[in-house]
């Protein structure tokens, strides 16, 4: 694929390259990756600068004893390696795989570095996303620390809702798991215990919720928080 066939393809991409130096037209890099790839190791060298023009991708720390937890989830455009290199690290902190199909477009660190020095447009742009981040991560944490599983299930599935448009939580046990810090036994028994309660309703293995039971779920919420 060329840098012109992508503009086709995601026009929304004009927005942030559109004073990018010309001469990096001939030295940007584009690769196609399917979903369950990494593409950005933790602790991996940093010498490149990539922009997530299509398809979702998450964020995930891993530890010496195996377990992984999910920071969060990305849909495009975003950035790859942006955060180690404004900060001036020369290494990732994180790990991003793919959970569809992605494409990126890759950039040296070097010309990234130069391009921002010019292009106050671009810089605001990536600066945008990285405050973004830091928000949406600064206003739910210690959610884990202070609320019951029931609590954080039900806002994990209203906020899925919400941001996918529907009903069914298309996510597996181990997923969910990863996206919440809940373990799988006490996922499984959270559930249980909401479809119980008629809170959710299970339909093939996944969770549902109608509007009824959004609305139940909502005022569940918000009496926790009060």
């Amino acid at each position: 694929m060329t840098l012109s066939e992508l503009f086709i393809k995601v026009p929304e991409l004009e927005n942030y390259l559109r004073y990018m130096p010309e001469e990096l037209k001939n030295r940007c890099t584009i690769k196609t990756y399917p979903p369950k790839t990494i593409i950005h190791q933790k602790d991996a060298k940093l010498d490149y600068f990539g922009i997530v023009c299509e398809g979702y991708h998450r964020v995930i720390n891993e530890f010496e004893n195996g377990n992984v937890f999910m920071i969060e989830r990305n849909d495009p455009i975003d950035f790859v390696g942006e955060v180690a290199i404004l900060a001036g690290k020369p290494r990732t902190s994180v790990t991003i795989e793919t959970t569809t199909d992605c494409t990126v477009l890759y950039f040296s660190r070097k010309d990234f570095e130069d391009w921002i020095e010019k292009d106050i447009h671009f810089l605001r742009l990536v600066s945008q996303k990285v405050a973004y981040k830091l928000y949406r991560s600064s206003y739910n944490r210690g959610n884990r620390l202070f609320y019951p599983p029931q609590h954080l299930l039900l806002l994990y599935f209203l906020q899925y809702i919400e941001e996918y448009h529907s009903c069914v939580i298309r996510r597996t046990r181990e997923e969910i798991h990863e996206e919440t810090g809940i373990s799988v036994k006490t996922l499984n028994r959270t559930i249980r215990k909401l479809k119980e309660s008629g809170v959710v309703g299970i339909t093939k293995g996944k969770v549902t919720m109608d509007e009824v039971q959004q609305k139940m779920a909502r005022e569940y919420v918000q009496e926790g928080r009060e």
